[in-house]
């Protein structure tokens, strides 16, 4: 078909798998963009040598396009008194798994702010496109991808966050409902989530903004993808309808629990990580209730100590504390292969535009 998205990006479906950090591959990236529509792989987790092995090897997978998603969060903003009360709230379920528990808290994960190497490697290794989440980086950054020839993209979750991408000069908004898995894309999380659904933050950011915008949030079949479109997107970013796909990374806990029916109960959480995430309800979010979460340490801080919990746990056989990053629509994921999954969401896709026209 012939939109914005597909033309500027020379795919042939406005479709995109969604970046998903720990669990997008390059393998999973180069199927989907093999098929026709845009892959994606996360560097958000990852040190620079290790994002430019990733994109290499997805470059050589594919001679097509796919995009390349950076973490945009704020710096942490360090608290000894807080990061130590917030460690020993959990000493008796490290104690329970024979764990030692962790002194301190460490920040994991870098910020794309300010990371001259990160953006080195982009600018060298020119990804088709490259996307921002939980915030966009300064003019000067956004004007070197453009003076590449890359694409932008940025999740906004709110009208506001719209409007300060579209002034960066970014090229797309990624419209993130309050459906979809994983992280919220909030831009600052001490302010109120706004917690729109994906379909009135379409259409909200519409009126305001006159980028092109891709819905994002609880889409799973190619119904959903007929729906965003005629709502006036210019294509749709799924990510829970690729996990079970064999070219993610996903493991076998976190599979069986997107194919158990507990796949239908997910919640937002910001006790694993720091910032709030839609996961299907596991033993962390049970345990979590019990926690004082008024003083949860900044982002990537807390999750530092939740990847070791899961850790801990998981070496005695015990799975219910992973990150299980999940939309609402998990319960209706399908397991076939990236390549099939593309094939099946067109034919979907069509099936239901020609019973509306």
């Amino acid at each position: 078909m012939s939109n914005i998205l597909c033309d500027r990006l020379n795919i042939d479906y406005p479709i995109i798998q969604a970046p998903m950090a720990g669990v997008s591959t390059p393998e999973l990236a180069a199927a989907v963009s093999n098929a026709g529509a845009l892959g994606s792989v996360s560097v958000g987790a990852s040190l620079p040598w290790q994002a430019e092995a990733m994109i290499k090897k997805t470059q050589q997978l594919t001679r097509y396009p796919f995009s390349v998603n950076v973490f945009c969060h704020e710096h942490p903003r360090r608290n000894p008194q807080q990061e130590k009360a917030w460690i020993a709230q959990f000493r008796d379920i490290f104690s329970y798994y024979g764990a030692e528990m962790p002194g301190e808290l460490s920040e994991i994960y870098q910020s794309f702010h300010d990371n001259a190497s990160m953006l080195e490697v982009l600018l060298s290794t020119a990804p088709a496109a490259v996307s921002f989440h939980f915030g966009i980086p300064s003019k000067t950054v956004i004007k070197s991808f453009s003076d590449r020839g890359i694409l932008t993209f940025a999740t906004a979750t709110n009208i506001q966050e719209a409007l300060l991408i579209e002034s960066a000069g970014i090229d797309f908004i990624v419209a993130q409902g309050i459906e979809a898995g994983g992280h919220r894309g909030v831009f600052n999380v001490r302010e109120n989530d706004h917690q729109l659904s994906t379909v009135t933050l379409v259409q909200a950011i519409k009126r305001v903004s006159s980028l092109p915008v891709i819905g994002a949030g609880g889409i799973m079949d190619g119904a959903g993808i007929a729906s965003m479109l005629k709502l006036g997107t210019v294509g749709v970013q799924m990510g829970t309808a690729f996990i079970l796909c064999p070219e993610s990374s996903a493991n076998e806990a976190y599979r069986q629990a997107l194919k158990s029916e507990n796949a239908s109960r997910t919640l937002m959480t910001s006790v694993i990580s720091g910032r709030p995430a839609r996961c299907i309800s596991n033993d962390f979010c049970k345990l979590a209730r019990h926690l004082t979460s008024n003083n949860i340490p900044s982002y990537p801080l807390t999750y530092a100590l939740g990847k070791s919990l899961a850790i801990a746990a998981a070496a005695k056989g015990d799975h219910g504390f992973g990150a299980h990053w999940a939309g609402q629509g998990a319960s209706l994921a399908r397991e076939m292969a990236a390549s099939d999954m593309i094939t099946t969401l067109v034919k979907e896709w069509r099936e239901a535009r020609s019973e509306t026209s």
